[in-house]
């Protein structure tokens, strides 16, 4: 099946020794990295962030599917005229980074999957229905996905990230933009990724990874526990586990500085 490029964002030199992609997650957006294109970029490196199909300026033609959306980041490179990258996957961008690299792997030269998973598990399992069921009442009862966003950012950080019974006038700058990324999403693609997120597994590909990986978490993640990472990263030959302290699911957006650094220390030390 052919489908579009993806729209992203980009900064740094084109000829750079390391290109980095960050891939989002299913409540964001490419503006959602674009401090991270821009930091990284200041230090010399060529970075890159797209809007998955579906999202921002992407457009979605046909099934929201893993093969596809693999299909789609492979395209990128192609008009980016990246040769070789390293893929910064958050969340269910992990899960593309992972889903990539079964596809086109000659492309990838490192992976970085943070608070991410190599599997959700069985579409038609109980746990799987049930969790589409809560992401999607709020749509079906006629919520906006900023309404969504209300409630589901707050769920998502650290225990002290945030005051008890915090609305968007309360949030920290980092946050309110993840607030704004998921507001932005439209209805179709959410239900859509919610829909492909519960298809996903890679547990059979973690062997055969042989690029160098960082599985990142966050302290207090719920949605992909640091044990899930930990248990990817052993499963990875030489692939290495860090956990940053101090934030949940939306670890960048809760804090940048630490995030920044754990994949910039794993650039420096392997590219």
């Amino acid at each position: 099946m052919m489908v579009d490029t993806p729209a992203w964002l980009e900064a740094g030199p084109i000829n750079a020794k390391t290109t980095l992609v960050f891939l989002h997650g299913i409540g964001g957006g490419k503006m959602g990295f674009q401090s991270s294109v821009d930091y990284f970029a200041s230090l010399g490196y060529r970075a890159l962030a797209w809007d998955m199909p579906g999202y921002g300026d992407s457009a979605l033609n046909g099934a929201l599917s893993f093969s596809n959306l693999a299909q789609s980041l492979e395209q990128l490179l192609d008009k980016a005229q990246v040769t070789k990258a390293v893929l910064v996957g958050h969340s269910m961008g992990g899960m593309v980074a992972l889903q990539a690299w079964t596809q086109c792997p000659q492309r990838i030269e490192g992976l970085v999957i943070a608070a991410s998973s190599p599997a959700f598990g069985q579409q038609d399992g109980d746990f799987q229905q049930q969790f589409v069921a809560q992401r999607l009442a709020p749509l079906n009862a006629g919520k906006t996905m900023a309404q969504v966003a209300d409630r589901l950012v707050p769920s998502m950080v650290a225990p002290n990230a945030l005051p008890a019974g915090a609305t968007l006038k309360d949030f920290p700058p980092g946050l309110a933009l993840a607030h704004a990324c998921m507001a932005a999403v439209p209805p179709n693609t959410y239900r859509a990724s919610l829909q492909a997120l519960v298809t996903f597994e890679q547990r059979a590909a973690l062997p055969s990874i042989s690029v160098p990986t960082l599985c990142l978490a966050g302290e207090h993640d719920k949605t992909a526990p640091p044990e899930v990472l930990r248990r990817m990263a052993q499963k990875i030959p030489g692939a290495q586990f860090e956990c940053i302290p101090g934030v949940g699911h939306l670890m960048g957006f809760e804090q940048e500085t630490p995030f920044h650094q754990a994949v910039l220390n794993f650039v420096r030390n392997h590219f």
